[in-house]
Protein backbone atom coordinates (compact mmCIF):
# COMPACT_ATOMS: atom_id res chain seq x y z
CA UNK A 1 0.00 0.00 0.00
CA UNK A 2 2.79 2.41 0.91
CA UNK A 3 4.62 1.71 -2.35
CA UNK A 4 1.70 3.01 -4.36
CA UNK A 5 1.54 6.14 -2.22
CA UNK A 6 5.28 6.71 -2.33
CA UNK A 7 5.41 6.60 -6.12
CA UNK A 8 5.39 10.03 -7.72
CA UNK A 9 2.36 10.92 -9.82
CA UNK A 10 3.15 11.48 -13.46
CA UNK A 11 2.41 14.77 -15.20
CA UNK A 12 -0.67 14.72 -17.41
CA UNK A 13 0.02 14.55 -21.15
CA UNK A 14 -2.57 17.21 -21.97
CA UNK A 15 -2.97 20.51 -20.15
CA UNK A 16 -5.45 20.32 -17.29
CA UNK A 17 -4.93 23.86 -16.07
CA UNK A 18 -3.39 22.57 -12.85
CA UNK A 19 0.20 21.79 -11.98
CA UNK A 20 0.49 18.52 -10.05
CA UNK A 21 1.84 18.94 -6.50
CA UNK A 22 5.58 18.49 -6.26
CA UNK A 23 5.90 18.42 -10.03
CA UNK A 24 9.05 19.71 -11.67
CA UNK A 25 7.12 20.80 -14.73
CA UNK A 26 8.52 23.67 -16.68
CA UNK A 27 6.57 26.89 -16.83
CA UNK A 28 6.78 27.44 -20.59
CA UNK A 29 5.73 24.03 -21.90
CA UNK A 30 3.53 24.21 -24.97
CA UNK A 31 0.78 21.75 -24.18
CA UNK A 32 -1.26 22.62 -27.27
CA UNK A 33 1.06 23.55 -30.17
CA UNK A 34 -1.87 23.93 -32.60
CA UNK A 35 -3.06 26.94 -30.58
CA UNK A 36 0.32 28.71 -30.67
CA UNK A 37 0.65 32.14 -32.33
CA UNK A 38 4.22 32.57 -33.54
CA UNK A 39 5.76 36.01 -33.13
CA UNK A 40 8.79 37.62 -34.72
CA UNK A 41 10.47 40.76 -33.48
CA UNK A 42 13.94 40.73 -35.05
CA UNK A 43 13.22 43.72 -37.29
CA UNK A 44 10.66 46.49 -37.54
CA UNK A 45 9.13 44.72 -40.53
CA UNK A 46 8.77 41.49 -38.51
CA UNK A 47 7.12 43.37 -35.64
CA UNK A 48 4.57 45.01 -37.95
CA UNK A 49 3.78 41.65 -39.56
CA UNK A 50 3.27 40.11 -36.12
CA UNK A 51 0.93 42.93 -35.09
CA UNK A 52 -1.13 42.41 -38.27
CA UNK A 53 -1.29 38.67 -37.56
CA UNK A 54 -2.38 39.18 -33.94
CA UNK A 55 -5.12 41.61 -34.96
CA UNK A 56 -6.64 39.19 -37.47
CA UNK A 57 -6.26 35.96 -35.47
CA UNK A 58 -9.43 34.63 -33.82
CA UNK A 59 -8.38 34.74 -30.18
CA UNK A 60 -9.90 36.45 -27.14
CA UNK A 61 -8.93 40.05 -26.41
CA UNK A 62 -6.89 39.08 -23.32
CA UNK A 63 -4.88 36.57 -25.36
CA UNK A 64 -4.07 39.20 -28.01
CA UNK A 65 -2.87 41.63 -25.32
CA UNK A 66 -0.78 38.84 -23.80
CA UNK A 67 0.88 38.02 -27.14
CA UNK A 68 1.69 41.68 -27.82
CA UNK A 69 3.04 42.10 -24.28
CA UNK A 70 5.41 39.17 -24.76
CA UNK A 71 6.70 40.73 -28.00
CA UNK A 72 7.11 44.11 -26.35
CA UNK A 73 8.97 42.75 -23.33
CA UNK A 74 11.30 40.56 -25.36
CA UNK A 75 12.12 43.42 -27.74
CA UNK A 76 12.79 45.78 -24.83
CA UNK A 77 15.16 43.29 -23.17
CA UNK A 78 17.04 42.95 -26.46
CA UNK A 79 17.39 46.73 -26.66
CA UNK A 80 15.05 47.20 -29.63
CA UNK A 81 13.12 50.25 -28.48
CA UNK A 82 11.46 50.93 -31.85
CA UNK A 83 10.16 47.38 -32.12
CA UNK A 84 8.91 47.52 -28.51
CA UNK A 85 7.07 50.76 -29.24
CA UNK A 86 5.32 49.11 -32.24
CA UNK A 87 3.95 46.39 -29.96
CA UNK A 88 3.02 48.94 -27.29
CA UNK A 89 1.09 51.14 -29.72
CA UNK A 90 -0.70 48.06 -31.09
CA UNK A 91 -1.82 47.20 -27.55
CA UNK A 92 -3.08 50.75 -27.10
CA UNK A 93 -5.00 50.48 -30.37
CA UNK A 94 -6.64 47.23 -29.28
CA UNK A 95 -7.62 48.77 -25.95
CA UNK A 96 -9.05 51.83 -27.68
CA UNK A 97 -11.12 49.70 -30.08
CA UNK A 98 -12.38 47.55 -27.23
CA UNK A 99 -13.36 50.65 -25.26
CA UNK A 100 -15.51 51.86 -28.15
CA UNK A 101 -17.23 48.48 -28.42
CA UNK A 102 -18.15 48.38 -24.71
CA UNK A 103 -19.52 51.94 -24.81
CA UNK A 104 -21.84 51.05 -27.72
CA UNK A 105 -23.33 48.17 -25.73
CA UNK A 106 -24.36 50.35 -22.79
Amino acid sequence: MHQAMARKRRDPKKGTGKKPKGSGRRLYTDENPKDTVRIKFATIKDARATVRKVKRVRKPYARKIQILTVGEQRARVMGKKTVASIFKSAKAGLRKRRGKKTKKRK
